[in-house]
């Protein structure tokens, strides 16, 4: 089994939790599911039962997570939901198309001192990061209810917080594995190599490091094959 190491103890690996829907709410469903859909977010659900339950589901392109707007299912205010993030490979090129799509958009901004805040403009400086960072350089848009939305471009995911299924970012884990499998097949019991990557990969999407998703993906083997 795999652990985790504590001062005291040591415990089980804790359980994947996966974010599934995160709930927006909105005072007109028809108008909020129109302005969704027009970004492109995939439809996955409407139901409705009579006229004062209704639930809408969609998902913006290439998230694992979707958003649910409805009737009758919160007492939350609509608008009052803020800082939700999208993250993106170019802010800017993210920027052009929610514009292309009708969207009213900020421009591009990074915040001053890197101290973000979720709401306002305050200490919003304009452009992008000055050093590039990633994670660092925003825009922001809301929907016909005031819910606010941020851009965040990540190009480089900080060690240990998983990764997107982008190309260049898969091809860089792939190699790191290939690297890493090198070295642990030598004394490993026989196995296909495809067990091993899957179990490395797997480990790094849920924010593994790499000395920690080897250690797992050893451990993958070695429980399939003893």
């Amino acid at each position: 089994m795999n652990t985790t190491q504590t001062s005291s103890k040591t415990l089980p690996a804790p359980l994947e939790t996966k974010l599934e829907v995160v709930v927006i709410p909105v005072a007109d469903v028809e108008r909020s599911k129109t302005f969704y859909s027009s970004l492109g977010w995939r439809l996955d659900a409407d139901f409705a039962a009579g006229d004062s339950w209704r639930v809408v589901q969609l998902t913006p392109p290439g998230s694992p997570c979707s958003i649910s707007i409805g009737k009758g299912t919160t007492t939350v205010a609509p608008g009052s939901a803020q800082g939700m993030m999208l993250v993106v490979d170019d802010v800017e090129a993210a920027r052009s198309e929610l514009v292309r799509r009708g969207v009213n958009v900020s421009e591009v901004f990074h915040f001053e001192n890197n101290l973000l805040r979720f709401s306002g403009t305050s200490g919003r400086v304009p452009g992008r990061d000055p050093e590039g960072q990633s994670y660092f350089s925003w825009a922001s848009f809301t929907d016909p209810d005031g819910n606010g939305w941020l851009l965040q471009e990540v190009k480089t995911r900080f060690p240990g917080r998983g990764f997107s299924l982008d190309v260049p970012t898969l091809t860089e884990v792939l190699k790191a594995a290939e690297e890493s499998h090198g070295r642990y097949q030598a004394g490993a019991p026989k196995h296909h190599w495809s067990e091993w990557y899957a179990a490395y990969v797997i480990a790094c999407q849920r924010g593994r490091t790499a000395d920690e998703a080897a250690r797992d993906a050893a451990l993958h083997v070695e429980a399939a094959h003893p």
